[in-house]
């Protein structure tokens, strides 16, 4: 038989799992330990007691003085008036010595003779002397046997079994109210939720929010009671700060327009969040939003509750229907005819069942324990199907805290917080502020103080290129608040920080005049947007989307610099919001890295004031250029990487252009230089990275050209006519299939700088050394064999690149380059060794003149 510790362990659940089980949960639980109890209590009494105990019915007295009926029964009321003498000698018979009885003499013969009360000892003693055979108590046997007999075929089943059936029907009723904690794919949730939940309501962050929310509703009943009406407001296109009280209405911006928030009150912490406090909230809040997006797609949990509920129904109507039919079956008084007669001579016995009278009490006791757990279950699923428990509002808790964005939820996440309100309301206030994003935007503002500090700050700010003070924050939660007191600081750059907010005392950088958004739509204060606009000057947003360039970009009048990065394609286009660029009356260089197919109409809404334009596609062909033309100021204008296949004819109207970039197209021909002659202004070409074969000799038009770059084409040749650019002061060819160095070279005097690296070049032109004024020359990867001691003519040379070619030698003229150090001159160290030690000495002086290569 099971103890009652063995079969109790069915239903133990770990306590972390009460928060789950309502009133009538645990109610039906100490029931059904009732019933184990009960179970259990009658199982021990019928293994302990005697089963039944039967006497038999004296043959020869129900011959004598009954009939016995049509189906063999005796008449019971004849035989229990046979004499007393009778059952005297009846008990003689059975108790005293033990007669011989043989197989073919049934027992009644054995004892058929009646003994008279007066009979003597001596005849007693003669008769015990007559009797022959071994004493076996034989007697005492056959009353065991058919004790056993009759306990299988007199008693009712249901008296035998009742134990064991109510056992079974508890343990069943047990398994299913708890098998939803013990069903692996509800289990899991549970688990996970509960333990999210526990945490939830013991951080001290749940306690510091809440207390901060009791504070501001305080403070506002105090302002209003003292009638402070009056306060200046901060203004701000955040729209993720709560309402502070159901009776302050709520403020939403359209368009460009601003939300008014609530006076900002400096309230005293309740609670001091330490770091690892804040560390273990900021976890709380990923591992909550994780689990909602887990559980609230399924109503798994739900349906299971709903159907072991129903389960426990139909059981307790089952139970209580075949329960109620054997009550009346179990009796004292049972009658036994076990046809064994030939082995002990009687047909019938009368037995009595011992445990009668308390069975009847344990079962009657059992029906009651089930009328009472069925009627709970039927109020179980009167409350399952009364609300919708697969929604779930925190409206009260919206109104009672600060916190007005917690969302509403649904499926198993809103009937797990049902349940949990049945048994403490808290519980589900205190997890709801894990759900707020005002909440989790408060901590992350508060761990983020605590960590960049001043200090920390202030050793991250370094010196760009341009000597300006910059400060890069990467990945953080928020702008930190001590970034804002970085008065002096020029640069301050942005990059993945989603919930960038810049306040108010951004108005204290009184230099800060650059700023960078790396996919960071920012939001701004009123008083923060009135201090950039009139300060910034330039602007670098770079996004995945258009939606993520924040709307008061476009309002900076006095911006001057704007960097947009991102997907503006064709399709975007009228997402993009470029026609507010028209308010940017100042702006002078707009770049634009992106996969246009065709330059924006809007564009042309500031074309009047650009006197820059940088497009740089992604690999997309840009097919319309007709834009172009209105941007008459332009004098920098750079297409890269756009598939152009020509100069774009739109181009030569430009006529104030003084550098065009075309790198990295499909230009195969450049034809079309021709009309660059009216271009008068223009003085840089950038034709690297295309596929161009030839120059064509219509660019001695160009009269004012002082830079030509031509690297990495297909050019085998260089053209007399490019010679003839008199104020050619820098010409780059480098990485092409050029062989000879046209000797007119030496008519270009005014040449600083040149570069054919990757050619090749075998032979140098003695006319190369007349261009007296080269400060940097590049020959490297060459075929050069070697190198004349003219070069000493180039007195002003500061870098020459020679690695990569067949010299055997360096010529010792080179120390008369004066401006020639060992760190300007690109060469193999063994090559450098063959120099004579004096030159060498020359060439490792240190003179502190600045390196500069001409790109």
């Amino acid at each position: 038989m099971f103890t009652l510790a063995e079969v109790a362990s069915l239903s133990d659940i770990q306590p972390t799992y009460r928060i789950l089980k309502p009133w009538w949960d645990v109610f039906m639980d100490y029931l059904a330990v009732v019933m184990l109890m009960v179970a259990i209590f009658a199982g021990t009494m019928q293994l302990t007691k005697d089963q039944v105990v039967c006497l038999p019915v004296l043959q020869s007295t129900v011959n004598s003085k009954a009939q016995p009926d049509a189906a063999g029964k005796a008449d019971f009321t004849t035989v229990e008036t046979t004499t007393g003498q009778e059952e005297a000698s009846m008990r003689t018979v059975s108790f005293g010595s033990a007669p011989t009885v043989t197989p073919d003499i049934p027992l009644s013969r054995a004892t058929s003779s009646q003994y008279q009360p007066t009979e003597s000892d001596q005849e007693v003693k003669k008769e015990q002397k007559d009797s022959s055979g071994r004493k076996t108590n034989l007697d005492f046997q056959q009353y065991v046997f058919i004790n056993q007999m009759c306990y299988h075929l007199a008693l009712p089943w249901y008296s035998k079994y009742f134990p064991y059936l109510v056992l079974i029907h508890t343990i069943i009723l047990i398994v299913s109210s708890n098998f939803w904690f013990k069903y692996p794919k509800t289990c899991s949730k549970i688990e996970h939720f509960v333990s999210i939940l526990g945490k939830c309501f013991e951080s001290p962050w749940t306690t510091k929010a809440l207390s901060e929310t009791a504070c501001e509703d305080s403070e506002e009943n105090k302002q209003r009671l003292t009638g402070a009406q009056s306060l200046p407001k901060y203004v701000s296109t955040s729209s993720d700060e709560g309402s502070p009280s159901a009776s302050t209405p709520m403020i939403t911006k359209s368009g460009f327009k601003f939300s008014a928030d609530k006076p900002m009150i400096e309230i005293p912490s309740v609670t001091i969040l330490d770091k690892k406090d804040g560390e273990q909230a900021k976890a709380l809040f990923e591992k909550v939003r994780k689990f909602r997006a887990h559980v609230e797609d399924s109503d798994l949990i739900y349906k299971l509750y709903v159907g072991q509920t129903v389960i426990k129904t139909v059981k307790f109507i089952f139970i209580l229907c075949y329960t109620a039919n054997f009550v009346n079956t179990i009796s004292f008084e049972h009658i036994c005819n076990p046809k064994v007669e030939h082995l002990i001579g009687y047909t019938q016995f009368e037995c009595t069942h011992n445990m009668a009278y308390m069975l009847k009490k344990l079962l009657i006791s059992y029906i009651s324990l089930i009328c009472v757990y069925g009627f709970i279950c039927l109020y179980t699923l009167f409350w399952l199907f009364r609300i919708p428990l697969k929604e779930y509002s925190f409206e009260k808790v919206r109104e009672e805290s600060s916190f007005s964005d917690i969302p509403d939820v649904k499926n198993d996440f809103a009937f797990l917080l049902h349940m949990v309100d049945q048994y403490d309301q808290l519980y589900s206030k205190r997890f709801g502020v894990f759900l707020s994003e005002v909440s989790e935007n408060k901590l992350r503002g508060i761990s983020l103080n605590h960590e960049w500090t001043y200090e920390k700050l202030r050793q991250h700010v370094s010196r760009n290129a341009q000597d300006k003070q910059e400060l890069h924050l990467f990945m953080l939660s928020g702008v930190p608040d001590a970034v804002f007191d970085l008065t002096d600081l020029d640069v301050l750059k942005l990059e993945l920080i989603p919930e960038a907010k810049i306040t108010a005392k951004i108005s204290q950088m009184t230099n800060l005049q650059e700023l960078h958004l790396y996919h960071c739509p920012a939001k701004v204060e009123q008083t923060a947007f009135s201090f950039l606009r009139d300060h910034l000057r330039c602007l670098h947003v770079k996004f995945t989307d258009v939606a993520e360039i924040p709307a008061w970009v476009y309002l900076l009048k006095t911006l001057r610099e704007l960097y947009l990065i991102g997907n503006l394609n064709s399709e975007n286009n009228k997402m993009i919001g470029l026609e507010s660029l028209r308010e940017l009356r100042h702006l002078k260089i707009l770049h634009v890295k992106s996969n246009l197919t065709k330059i924006p109409p809007n564009i042309t809404d500031v074309a009047p004031h650009l006197t820059k334009l940088v497009i740089h596609n992604d690999g997309t062909k840009l097919v319309v250029l007709n834009s172009l033309k209105k941007m008459t100021n332009v004098a920098e204008l750079e297409l890269q990487n756009c598939e152009l296949e020509r100069i774009p004819h739109a181009i030569f109207s430009l006529s104030n252009l003084q550098e065009l970039d075309l790198k990295s197209n499909s230009i195969r021909t450049i034809e079309e230089i021709i009309s660059f002659q009216h271009l008068k202004r223009l003085t840089c070409l950038k034709l690297w990275h295309n596929k161009i074969v030839s120059i064509p000799s219509s660019i001695t038009h160009i009269k004012n050209l002082e830079s030509l770059y031509l690297s990495n084409n297909k050019l085998e040749t260089l053209p007399a006519a490019v010679f003839s650019l008199q104020k050619l002061r820098c010409l780059d060819v480098s990485y092409n299939s050029i062989a000879v160095i046209p000797v007119e070279i030496g008519l270009l005097q005014n040449l600083q700088h040149f570069h054919i690296t990757g050619n090749k070049v075998d032979v140098l032109p003695k006319q190369l050394f007349k261009c007296v004024k080269l400060r940097t020359l590049s020959l490297g990867q060459n075929c050069i064999t070697s190198i004349p001691d003219k070069v000493s003519q180039l007195l002003q040379l500061t870098y020459l690149e020679l690695k990569g070619n067949c010299l055997d030698r360096l010529p010792a003229t080179l120390g008369q380059c004066q401006l020639l150090r060992k760190s300007g001159l690109v060469v193999e160290d063994h090559l450098f060794d063959t120099l004579p030690s004096e030159v060498k000495e020359v060439l490792n002086q240190d003179t502190g003149i600045p390196f500069a290569n001409g790109i």
